[in-house]
């Protein structure tokens, strides 16, 4: 899937309840002060569409390989820990103003991958998230936006996610509505805003904005929105060579989960009203 090397990549920490404790992410996290406490914990870059050009440590280098696939995980080459995120993903316009963003404006979603490194001590959230060439993942599958406000038609639909192993389907993800983002809609796109704009380098984040320039601002943006809870399974589980990480945004007016579960078995993954990322673990 090419056709997003061009396009800013970023993710969301800490905006779904309980996620960072069950990735064990909480003590990264601990000397970030939110407004709210409800509210993410801030914004990591994935990929930076550009080439590097300061001679510095950061970002690092890795962050300006593409990482996505609609098709598989690749694992890292290091002895690590990896999990699955399910999440979802907003491809989004964006428009500046005196190189500060104005205004992010969602256009579609789909299924999403944050696909993370788990070990502790790493100095930056973005150390886990980008180790090369599908490292993350993003359904072909994109649903048009009307509008990203409350009665659109992302009201009617929720996230789950499975691993299949060894023929056996697992549920790695609850099963969630997307309503159940602690910030989204107008929120969240005013949050996102205002925290590029203004978020320093400090703990595990970085200063994107400075990153956004040195790449002369890119107006596409691909943002995944944070990660939801796992399942027993899924919090315990870890990614090997053969799975099948599946994450599903469904209609749920239109589907149950028994029959998407049943779909998802037979690897149906191109119905209606559906956003399905299958990738293969490598």
């Amino acid at each position: 899937m090419a056709q997003y090397s061009d396009y800013l990549g970023l993710g969301i920490a800490g905006n779904f309840a309980l996620h960072l404790a069950q990735a064990g992410e909480l003590e990264d996290f601990k000397d970030v002060i939110t407004e709210d406490e409800a509210a993410p914990k801030g914004i990591f870059p994935f990929y930076l569409p550009c080439t590097k050009t300061q001679k510095s440590e950061r970002p690092r280098n890795i962050l300006f390989t593409y990482p996505l696939s609609s098709t598989e995980i690749q694992l890292p080459n290091e002895n690590v820990n990896v999990q699955a995120e399910p999440e979802v993903g907003l491809v989004c316009d964006v428009v500046y103003e005196n190189d500060s963003i104005k205004s992010i404006t969602p256009k579609a979603f789909g299924a999403y991958n944050d696909c993370s490194i788990r070990e502790a001590g790493r100095e930056k959230i973005s150390d886990k998230k980008n180790w090369g060439v599908n490292s993350k993942g993003l359904s072909e599958q994109l649903l048009e936006i009307d509008k990203f406000e409350a009665g659109s038609v992302m009201d009617n639909y929720s996230i789950c996610s499975f691993l299949r192993r060894d023929g056996a389907l697992h549920p790695y993800g609850e099963d969630v509505e997307l309503n159940g983002y602690s910030y989204f809609y107008e929120k969240l796109t005013q949050w996102i805003v205002n925290q590029i704009n203004t978020q320093e380098d400090f703990g595990p984040l970085e200063d994107i904005k400075s990153y956004i320039k040195a790449c002369n601002n890119p107006k596409k943006l691909i943002i995944s929105i944070g990660a939801t809870r796992y399942t027993p399974y899924g919090e315990s589980t870890f990614l090997q060579i053969g799975d099948e990480v599946i994450i599903a945004l469904y209609d749920h007016n239109r589907y149950t989960l028994e029959a998407l579960t049943d779909a998802i078995k037979e690897a149906n993954y191109t119905q209606e009203a559906m956003s399905i990322l299958a990738q293969k673990v490598r």
